[in-house]
């Protein structure tokens, strides 16, 4: 008897791809982000409700792949409408660095793949370079989709279109 295939993964990433980050002001110490992370930050107007239920509509299984790690389901999620209980899960992800560094794979790869464990996967992020679509094909041993969002603007109709196609294939061909 043959396992049954599992729905792929959507790693989604929060600052620059639900939140656009357009002309914000990032935070730089942990107490900047400590404010960025809460339910007053007014950037949290800039987040789409609509995209919530695009979202759960897919097919695949939703799992947060941010810095906000638990803080995500508490403030993000409930204003794009995403389940509250159970909460969507979040990848193990390590610490950000304080900075990032050019020519380098980003923090989030490794972790991603580890986590996919060979399960197709999407990952939604404003920090995806040629480097870590190289890397993931090289390492992983399922089909992924690494789809890079304009941080300006955030997530589109348009990004979220690629997605559900992505998927639809991906999922027709189990």
């Amino acid at each position: 008897m043959t396992k049954p295939a599992q729905r792929p993964l959507l790693f989604l990433d929060v600052d620059g791809t639900l939140l656009p980050t357009g002309g914000a002001q990032m935070p730089s110490t942990l107490e900047q982000w400590g404010q960025w992370q809460h339910p007053s930050n007014p950037q949290l107007a800039k987040l789409v409700p609509a995209h919530g239920p695009r979202l759960l509509a897919m097919s695949c299984d939703l799992m947060w792949a941010t810095a906000w790690m638990h803080d995500a389901n508490e403030v993000i999620a409930p204003l794009l409408g995403l389940p509250e209980l159970p909460e969507l899960p979040v990848a193990g992800l390590p610490d950000a660095p304080e900075e990032d560094e050019a020519g380098v794979l980003h923090w989030k790869t490794r972790t991603l793949v580890e986590t996919a464990a060979g399960r197709p996967f999407v990952w939604v992020d404003d920090e995806i370079s040629d480097l870590d679509r190289a890397w993931v094909e090289a390492q992983h041993q399922g089909q992924a989709l690494l789809h890079r969002v304009d941080s300006a603007i955030g997530l589109t109709v348009t990004d979220l279109a690629a997605l559900d196609e992505w998927l639809q294939d991906v999922s027709g061909a189990s």
